[in-house]
């Protein structure tokens, strides 16, 4: 393997917590340029929904089919995973404004209080992942319309953030509620539950930005029509591109099967893309093939798999905060060039998200540059 193009480091340059660069409060294109201000997650009050509703078994358990959920044991979140993974979000929170980035937090709900709509009821989940469902669009902040029924009010963790970001002269669209009816929902002949094209869903995790080109994965979690309503509102963003993604990874999130390092460097996960099947955005890109996490399969329920392990957060381009136990990872990318903060999330599987799920990258210094080749 040869090494990867080189790129110009910035570490020598200040990293003055707080300061604007942009005329704005939120201004993020990418997800790599130098970060400024991020929202992390909180793990208080978490749970963990009902898998009886098929939203949840979509979005929790996809790869497991009807007759499988019942082997499943007893859902639950104990007091010590979430004070641990609590812990933890405090330390990744130091760990950045210590890097000179303006740290907010994620506010919970009362995630036990039941709600719904005609057809349905449930009761909430977490403030954990706050990427899943708010995009951040140049100046835009955009709520995503989640096909997960627990999380329809999650949103609400972020509204006070979003309000501020506003009275400052952000704009903050919404994308369409969706009903969330039984329509949405299909078991297909292998027992697995499927997304339909009902209305459209889809979660902001399903969306990769780099600069003028957005790649948006069709799966479990963002659906055709999901896809279609983003792709009416880019004009009002500036010249901006849609690329789909489909029959890439068929069942939630895109970001621990892609992470863009810098331009020009992607870092892919060798069990869902092959060398012959590279997305053609990335055609031209140096690839860097995640190695296999160093740990499999022993957490029963885990909401996310082993591979939660690449899911990482670019602070600048030739520094990210890596998971501490994965260091295959961490070797490789020093080797390409790319300095390594390395943490923990001791509960990343069993809560279904790692860094970069957990934070929401409100200001970044990158333009809308064309980073296609």
């Amino acid at each position: 393997m040869t090494a990867p193009r080189a790129v110009t480091s910035t570490a020598d340059e200040p990293l003055a917590s707080g300061a604007l660069t942009k005329s704005g409060p939120v201004h993020s294109w990418d997800e790599f340029t130098r970060l400024r201000e991020v929202v992390i997650g909180n793990a208080r009050r978490a749970r963990i929904p009902s898998v009886d509703d098929r939203s949840a078994w979509l979005n929790l358990f996809p790869e497991l089919d009807h007759a499988s959920l019942a082997d499943l044991p007893k859902l639950g979140l104990d007091r010590r995973v979430l004070a641990e993974t609590e812990e933890d979000l405090t330390r990744l929170s130091d760990a950045l404004e210590e890097a000179g980035v303006t740290v907010r937090r994620t506010q919970p709900l009362d995630f036990g209080a039941e709600f719904g709509a005609p057809g349905w009821r449930s009761q909430g989940m977490y403030a954990y992942c706050p990427r899943d469902l708010a995009l951040v669009l140049g100046e835009t902040l955009v709520e995503a319309p989640t096909p997960t029924r627990a999380r329809y009010f999650e949103v609400f963790c972020l509204r006070p953030l979003f309000q501020e970001y506003m009275r400052q002269g952000a704009r903050w669209i919404s994308a369409p509620k969706p009903q969330l009816e039984d329509t949405l929902y299909d078991v297909d002949s292998s027992g697995h539950v499927r997304l339909t094209d009902a209305e459209p869903v889809f979660e902001a995790a399903n969306v990769l930005r780099l600069g003028r080109d957005l790649l948006y994965q069709v799966s479990g979690s963002g659906n055709e029509l999901g896809m279609r309503w983003l792709h009416s509102i880019l004009p009002m963003m500036g010249d901006v591109r849609l690329h789909p993604l489909r029959s890439v990874y068929d069942y939630t999130h895109i970001d621990s099967t892609i992470a863009p390092l810098r331009p020009g460097l992607v870092l892919l996960n060798p069990a869902r893309i092959s060398p012959a099947a590279v997305p053609e955005f990335f055609r031209g890109w140096d690839v860097l093939w995640c190695p296999p996490p160093p740990y499999g399969d022993a957490v029963r329920a885990a909401l996310s798999s082993p591979w939660i392990s690449m899911n990482l957060l670019m602070v600048d381009v030739d520094l990210a905060v890596v998971d501490a136990a994965n260091m295959p990872l961490l070797r490789l990318l020093e080797w390409a060039g790319v300095n390594v903060i390395p943490l923990h999330l001791r509960h990343a599987r069993a809560l279904g998200g790692g860094f970069h799920c957990v934070s929401l990258d409100v200001r970044r210094d990158g333009k809308l540059e064309d980073y296609s080749v």
